[in-house]
C-alpha cells in the first residue's frame, strides 16, 4: 500500500474489525507485507455481499449495483458507486441494516481508491478474486431471487454445489496462495500445483461447513445449497428439512457432506504444512480455521443439524483454547502435526 494511499486508516483497522468478526483475528496475525492487501479483498468481499443480501431492494437492482461495483474493482469503470437506496434501508433485516454494513457501503469509494493505490500485481489478484466472488453472489441472486420459506429453491446436482463453493470461497485459496507467494516466500522452492490444488479444496472446505451449519437458517429464507437430486434419492425434498424430526432420514446423506468438508479441510491442513516452517503467522493464520471447521463438523455429526433453535457452533473458550493449542504446539513439530486428528476427535 502506498503512503500517500487515499483513505483513512481506520478503513483497515476499526471499519474491518467492525464486519470481519473471527476473520480479523486471522487477518491480525498475518504478516505485515500482506495483511493490508487481504484486508482491503476481505472488505471488498463484504461490500459485494452486503449488496447482495440487501433483501428489501429489489433482486434486479441489487444486481445492477453489484454489475457496477464489480465493474468499478476492475477498472472498467469510474463514475461513483450509488448505493443511496441501500443506506435508507436502516431497520430492515438482511443486509445494510446492520450498522457496520451501513458504514462499509458508505465508505466503498475509499476502499476502491485504496484498491487504486496498490501495486499492478496485487491489484491484479485482488481484481481477479473479486472477479470470482462476486460471479458466484451475482448466481445465487438469480437463482435464490424469488426464494422463500413457502418457495424453498434448492441446487440441482453435486456440481453446482462444487462450482458454487469455489466461486465464493475456493478462489479465496489461490488468492491467499498468490499473496504468500508473492510477497512472503518468492524464492522458496515449493510444490506450486500442490499449494493451488489444495487452496482452493481449503476454501471449499470452509465454506462446505458454512453451508451444513447454516442450514436450517437459510431453508428459513428459501435456499437449499445440498442438491435435490441427492435429497430425492433419500426420500426427501428441501421443504422436509424444515421439520427437525427428519434428522433420522437425513443423517446418512447429511453425513456425506460432513465427510467431504472435512477432507477438503484435511487437504487444507496439508497446505498448512508445506508452507515454509518458518513462516509462523500464515501457518495460524490457515490453521485456525481448518481446526475450527473440523471442531464444528465433529458438533454437527452428533447434533440435530435441522433444528433452527439450536445453532451448533463452536463457543468462543473453545476458540480460545484451540488458539492457544496452536501457539503452544508449534514448536513440537509432531504434536503440531496431530492437531488436526485431536480437534476432529475431540
Amino acid at each position: 500500500m502506498s503512503a500517500a494511499s487515499p483513505f483513512q486508516p481506520d478503513l483497515l483497522t476499526d471499519l474491518l474489525r467492525a464486519v470481519s468478526r473471527s476473520f480479523y483475528l486471522t487477518l491480525r496475525v498475518l504478516p505485515a507485507a500482506i495483511r493490508p492487501q487481504i484486508g482491503l479483498a476481505y472488505l471488498l468481499a463484504r461490500t459485494t455481499d452486503t449488496i447482495a443480501d440487501t433483501a428489501i431492494v429489489p433482486v434486479p437492482e441489487r444486481l445492477q449495483v453489484l454489475a457496477d461495483l464489480r465493474s468499478r474493482i476492475l477498472g472498467q469503470t469510474a463514475p461513483p458507486l450509488d448505493v443511496g437506496r441501500f443506506l435508507a434501508t436502516e431497520g430492515e433485516l438482511g443486509g445494510a441494516s446492520h450498522p457496520a454494513e451501513r458504514a462499509l457501503l458508505a465508505r466503498v469509494e475509499e476502499a476502491l481508491a485504496a484498491l487504486d493505490a496498490l501495486d499492478e500485481r496485487d491489484r491484479a489478484f485482488i481484481r481477479a478474486v473479486l472477479d470470482t466472488i462476486t460471479s458466484g453472489q451475482e448466481l445465487d441472486l438469480r437463482r435464490f431471487g424469488g426464494a422463500s420459506v413457502e418457495r424453498i429453491v434448492a441446487l440441482q446436482t453435486d456440481a453446482e454445489l462444487d462450482d458454487y463453493t469455489h466461486r465464493v470461497a475456493g478462489c479465496v485459496g489461490l488468492f491467499w496462495t498468490q499473496m504468500c507467494r508473492a510477497h512472503l516466500f518468492p524464492q522458496a522452492r515449493l510444490d506450486d500445483q500442490f499449494l493451488a490444488t489444495n487452496g482452493v479444496r481449503f476454501g471449499k472446505g470452509l465454506q462446505l461447513v458454512n453451508i451444513l451449519r447454516d442450514l436450517p437458517g437459510d431453508l428459513r429464507q428459501g435456499r437449499c445449497y445440498l442438491p435435490a437430486d441427492g435429497l430425492r434419492r433419500h426420500g426427501l425434498t428441501p421443504e422436509s428439512l424444515l421439520d427437525p424430526t427428519a434428522i433420522g432420514r437425513f443423517r446418512n446423506l447429511y453425513d456425506v457432506y460432513v465427510s467431504q468438508a472435512r477432507q477438503h479441510l484435511a487437504a487444507g491442513w496439508d497446505y498448512t504444512n508445506a508452507l515454509p516452517r518458518r513462516e509462523v503467522r500464515v501457518r495460524l493464520a490457515c490453521a485456525w480455521p481448518i481446526l475450527i471447521g473440523v471442531r464444528t463438523l465433529a458438533k454437527l455429526r452428533t447434533g440435530n443439524a435441522l433444528d433452527a433453535q439450536r445453532r451448533i457452533k463452536v463457543g468462543r473458550n473453545e476458540v480460545r483454547r484451540l488458539i492457544t493449542r496452536t501457539i503452544l504446539t508449534y514448536p513440537f513439530p509432531g504434536a503440531w502435526e496431530r492437531l488436526f486428528e485431536r480437534a476432529r476427535l475431540g
